[in-house]
Formats: structure tokens, C-alpha cells, sequence
């Protein structure tokens, strides 16, 4: 499983909302460029920068680690307004690695990450994950060992995750950030890894 190619033919529902947006458009009830702003503000200013930042001032400040897991939802309103739903900060470590999945439709994280991808909505990856989470994170490139205990949290309309993902090595000294160029959204989701500092110098 992995984000929808640049190139694959839009989906039916791209396609009705496409229409649907032309529509409204069309007859002056929906301004585009007022949509392309709200657009903007969930990709690029909200998330998943916003998480990223979180993420890496976790890593670079251990009081403020310690604040987020013991108080995720009053820290990260520090930074976004996430009024309507609790948020719990859920440390990968050695140990144990967090997965988020919302199985009854696609609670996300929006304010934190900005727009869920598509296969986290899809009923393939909410049914399988619950069942099957080593092999769904296979599919996404991701392996997880076997030493490592994987968990997965249901997310709904009243509770959020956020996953807080291992630090990378050989990012000691690395200011904020550059850190913050290291987290990935599916890093902030449990389905991939945060980059390394040469990945990252390649993108």
C-alpha cells in the first residue's frame, strides 16, 4: 500500500468532487480561490508541519517530550487550535511501535497533519491493519522487528493520535529545524519512519 501515484487516473470521487466544485463555482456559490486558501492552509500551514514541529521539539527538548506525553492536548494547542477532540501522544520506542487507524470511517489528526491520504480512508487499510498490522506495514515499505510489539489505536469523532516516532541516529546537535525535515506525515501516522539526514538532503 502507498500514496496514489501522481500519474493514476483521479478517482471516481476526485472526479465527483471536481464537478461538484466546478458547479458550485460556476453559479457563484463557492469561490475558488477562497477554496484554494482553505486548500493551502490544510496541506502547507497547518499540516504536516505543524506536527512536524511538535515532533521535533520533542526530540531536541525533553521537558517538552514529558509535557506532550503527559498532557498532548494542552501542548498542542501551543501551536493550532485543535478545539473538539482530545489528542494523546502515543512514543514509538524499541520496544513498542504505535499504528493510528480510524476502523469506523477516518478520524484524523486533520489540524495536525493536514489532509489524510487516501489509503487511510480506504476500507482495506482499516480492516487490515486491526488484523494483520505487520504485513499492512510491509506493504508500506515498513518492517517493523519482531522484537517490536505493535499496537494499534482506534482514533473517533472525540479522540486523536499522534504518534510520536524514534528519532533518527546521527541527528545529534541538529537544530529544530533542520529536524523538522526529518518527520514524515506516515512517521506521525506509525506507517513509515522519519527520514534519515542524507534522505532528507535528497529530497
Amino acid at each position: 500500500m502507498s500514496d496514489q501515484n501522481h500519474t493514476d487516473p483521479p478517482s471516481d470521487f476526485a472526479l465527483r468532487v471536481r464537478a461538484l466544485e466546478t458547479l458550485l463555482s460556476e453559479r457563484g456559490l463557492v469561490d475558488p480561490a477562497a477554496l484554494d486558501e482553505l486548500i493551502d492552509i490544510a496541506e502547507a500551514r497547518i499540516g504536516p508541519r505543524t506536527g512536524a514541529k511538535i515532533v521535533a521539539r520533542a526530540w531536541a527538548d525533553p521537558d517538552y517530550k514529558r509535557r506532550l506525553l503527559e498532557n498532548a492536548q494542552e501542548v498542542t494547542e501551543e501551536l493550532v487550535d485543535i478545539t473538539g477532540a482530545n489528542v494523546i501522544v502515543l512514543e514509538n520506542t524499541p520496544d513498542v511501535h504505535n499504528v493510528i487507524v480510524c476502523t469506523l470511517c477516518s478520524c484524523y489528526p486533520f489540524r495536525l497533519l493536514g489532509m489524510s491520504p487516501g489509503w487511510y480512508k480506504s476500507y482495506a487499510y482499516r480492516s487490515r491493519v486491526v488484523r494483520e498490522p505487520r504485513k499492512v506495514l510491509a506493504e508500506f515499505g515498513f518492517t517493523v522487528p519482531t522484537s517490536t510489539e505493535v499496537r494499534v489505536w482506534d482514533s473517533n469523532a472525540e479522540l486523536r493520535y499522534l504518534v510520536l516516532p524514534m528519532r533518527p541516529e546521527g541527528t545529534e546537535g541538529m537544530a529544530e529545524t533542520d529536524l523538522e525535515k526529518l518527520v514524515t506525515r506516515n512517521s506521525m501516522i506509525g506507517t513509515g519512519r522519519p527520514l534519515t539526514p542524507v534522505e532528507a538532503e535528497a529530497t
